[in-house]
């Protein structure tokens, strides 16, 4: 199988129970779902086409990755693609980001599961199976649709809830996920893209420098 790849680059686990930790990420091209606050603005932005897109086999993409002893595969929507292969040949920790709408690797693999509420919802054996949740908050809306979608999850797996990035400094967004977090004792979590503050991933100059817009706007993420 060819993968098709946005970018890839050296940085770190920007968000959930691995933050901080070294990670090689792969941004596979395309989505079947389209959602304005995707970091892969070419997924929802009619005049947002992405140049230089690289392809290439398991064993090519294996040998972008070097000596990282940790690959998060991401999207877009990587499940669109054969991932057992490619987790297979990459032999070492995989994380995979993802909405769960689609089947998920049999290879073993860490599973964060982004659902899409005004998308196609998770499949529940997907739920049942992933390994930690983000759900995107922009309003109380959003943040009760995004939770009904998980409903069947196993408790004891962090529930992260962050603020959807270009309301990242709205009130309104911050106090409504400190409040659901203080009133949900247990697996409830306060999300943030650290690697941003540290501008983690422009470190490394394969990543994409352009401005990619956000929440339907024409703003950058940082």
């Amino acid at each position: 199988m060819i993968y098709t790849v946005n970018e890839y680059f050296d940085t770190f686990q920007g968000e959930g129970d691995h933050m901080g930790r070294r990670s090689f990420f792969i941004r596979l091209q395309g989505c079947d779902q389209s959602c304005a606050w995707c970091d892969a603005a070419s997924t929802w932005h009619p005049d947002w086409k992405p140049k230089g897109l690289w392809k290439g086999t398991a064993d090519q993409v294996v040998e972008l990755v070097g000596n990282a002893d940790r690959v998060v595969l991401t999207g877009g929507e990587p499940c669109l693609y054969d991932l057992d292969t490619l987790i297979g040949a990459l032999n070492r920790e995989v994380a995979v980001e993802t909405a769960g709408h689609r089947p998920l690797p049999f290879e073993p693999c860490w599973i964060t599961l982004s659902p899409k509420p005004d998308g196609k919802h998770p499949l529940p054996e997907s739920v049942e199976r992933a390994n930690e949740f983000k759900v995107i908050v922009s309003d109380a809306d959003t943040l009760q649709r995004g939770l009904d979608c998980i409903k069947g999850r196993t408790k004891g797996r962090s529930v992260w809830l962050h603020p959807e990035w270009s309301k990242r400094n709205d009130p309104d967004v911050l106090n409504l996920i400190v409040s659901t977090v203080k009133q949900n004792a247990g697996d409830f979590r306060a999300g943030w893209q650290i690697h941003k503050n540290y501008m983690a991933d422009l470190m490394d100059k394969r990543a994409r420098k352009e401005p990619v817009p956000l929440g339907g706007t024409s703003g950058a993420p940082y």
